[in-house]
């Protein structure tokens, strides 16, 4: 195993799930709810979202055949999703005041879709299957590592909030999205890249 592609794939895939940005989305949601009851329900919309995520990975050459889609193209439309998604963490907009008023208790959607198993994560778990199906086993790993690393923020973000702060969290989902910029980059020139050798 290539534990240097894993590595960087799993790191592309925490920025890109973007915990620090959705520990507020997450507590406003579960903030009504009781620590015991909110800790389940966000283990169990964890869970989805990885079993979501881990369909789109292992179906990822069926579905592109399906649609008659190619890596090139996948490559530039995810490029542009990450770009977009790294500007909205650079520049957040407000969290609208009726996500607490929602009354019910959330099921799949919005917290393990999309904010989780979102369209970017999946554009690029499309993109490493349909590039290197022979390496299943290794991005399997990088998406387990990711999530992880997402699951154990999200479960510590009342801790995480007191220890940075408002000013702290901010700072670092921009730091995180200052990176996903340089990635977004990337992974549009490759696409392109490769489309332009197909000409």
């Amino acid at each position: 195993m290539n534990w240097s592609d894993i590595a960087a794939a799993a790191t592309t895939l925490f920025l890109v799930m973007d915990p620090l940005g959705n520990v507020p989305v997450f507590n406003a949601v579960l903030g009504r709810f009781d620590p015991a009851r909110r800790t389940a329900v966000m283990a169990r919309e964890l869970l989805l979202a990885l079993l979501i995520l881990f369909g789109f990975l292992f179906a990822g050459n069926a579905v592109l055949s399906f649609l008659g889609l190619t890596q090139s193209s996948l490559s530039i439309a995810g490029g542009i999703l990450l770009f977009i998604i790294s500007l909205r963490m650079i520049f957040p907009q407000a969290t609208p005041p009726e996500q607490r008023m929602d009354s019910e208790e959330p099921f799949l959607v919005p917290l393990a879709v999309p904010l989780i198993a979102g369209p970017s994560t999946i554009a690029i778990l499309l993109l490493l299957s349909s590039r290197q199906p022979d390496r299943l086993d290794e991005w399997s790993i990088a998406l387990f590592i990711a999530w992880t690393g997402t699951t154990l923020l999200l479960i510590t973000s009342p801790l995480l909030l007191r220890i940075l702060g408002p000013q702290g969290s901010r700072a670092m989902e921009r730091l995180m999205g200052m990176i996903l910029v340089i990635l977004a980059t990337q992974m549009l020139l490759n696409g392109i890249r490769d489309f332009i050798q197909t000409l």
